[in-house]
């Protein structure tokens, strides 16, 4: 499924007049005046971690704290709430209002699991799907959290793989598509990576009517260490998944690669100077589709570009040290970095791996 944005009557019809009137004078006035709102993490200078709304100049437009890193941020198509999650491997998913720029609720992941900071809203609001780790067993799963009893833990499915990371919505929401990175990893061990020899990274498409088994693809011997993090999906409902390279460095196996039930995956060919660019670690995927543009960024690279989704061809290419951060814009992308760039836009804080437009 492809997770329609929320227009700009209607995010602020949805916002109403508390969120408004709960802005200073120059916030009100960057949320009037902009088309496009964005959600994206943070540490501060401080560093405290939160959560910020931005125009499309990358102007604040709200902040709101939260209790230690957060990655990603996904939102509710049927209501003004949305939900930043923990960087892996947190335990905590902050639901908060964009009406009144406050929290909600603290979903707290249960003592045998932990989450890897990605989720998804079912199509009608009623479920949030999460990715978590069942730690003592290496097997990744996918929470169902029930929206309207307060977001209480209802049930889960095995996510096929270990190391369980982005997950995507796809065919209307009656699949699940999951990108597996196939490390083992455990709490007591922090982010150490455990299994960097035998690895298992997959991409899998589940049934969301049961958690069935719907298809699984592996990754090939030769690339094994190769290991699926971040996924979009295009126009024509391809998914575009982002990978990290475990191995020998002086290795540069391609990045960029894309699937859909009852095809092969496939990987495109990033030419060889662009390729070494990304330093081998893809930071964050997205696609515009009305570009036809999907793109990827590294921090480690300092560099992110975007390519064809019919024909894979490099369109754009640009350097810009920390760059991960990608969200759609008009015609290209917007960006962030960890050194306080969002868009033309530069502050003191420094922006974590994601953006999502939420209009």
């Amino acid at each position: 499924m492809i997770p329609p944005v929320i227009s700009k009557r209607g995010f602020l019809k949805a916002a109403g007049a508390g969120f408004a009137a709960s802005l200073l004078p120059r916030q009100a006035d960057a949320l009037v005046k902009t088309d496009a709102v964005f959600a994206a993490a943070f540490m501060a200078k401080d560093e405290s971690y939160g959560v910020a709304l931005l125009s499309e100049q990358g102007r604040e437009i709200s902040r709101i704290a939260l209790p230690d890193r957060g990655h990603d941020v996904c939102f509710d198509t049927t209501s003004p709430r949305a939900v930043a999650f923990a960087r892996r491997p947190g335990t905590f998913a902050l639901v908060f209002d964009t009406q009144t720029g406050k929290p909600v609720k603290l979903i707290e992941a249960a003592e045998d699991r932990h989450f890897f900071g990605h989720g998804v809203f079912s199509p009608d609001g009623k479920l949030l799907y999460v990715s978590e780790n069942d730690f003592d067993n290496y097997a990744g799963m996918i929470g169902l959290y029930d929206v309207r009893s307060g977001y209480r833990k209802v049930g889960e499915f095995p996510a096929h793989g270990m190391d369980t990371h982005d997950i995507q919505l796809i065919e209307g929401g009656r699949y699940l598509a999951i990108a597996n990175g196939g490390i083992k990893q455990h709490p007591d061990s922090g982010r150490a990576k455990l299994n960097i020899n035998h690895m298992e990274p997959s991409l899998v498409i589940v049934d969301l009517a049961d958690g069935r088994l719907v298809e699984k693809h592996d990754m090939p011997d030769n690339i094994r260490q190769l290991s699926t993090r971040h996924m979009d999906m295009d126009a024509q409902g391809r998914v575009w998944f982002g990978c990290q390279f475990e191995g020998a460095r002086n290795r540069h196996p391609q990045l960029l690669g894309s699937f859909r039930r009852g095809e092969d995956m496939r990987f495109i060919d990033i030419p060889e100077l662009v390729l070494k660019g990304f330093d081998n670690y893809v930071g964050s995927v997205t696609v515009n589709r009305d570009a036809g543009l999907v793109a990827i960024s590294s921090p480690q690279g300092g560099q992110w570009a975007a390519f064809e989704t019919d024909t894979g061809k490099l369109a754009y290419e640009e350097r810009i040290p920390g760059v991960c951060g990608l969200a759609r814009e008009e015609r290209l992308f917007m960006r962030s970095t960890e050194n306080g760039e969002f868009g033309a836009a530069k502050s003191e804080l420094a922006w974590d791996n994601h953006i999502t437009r939420l209009r």
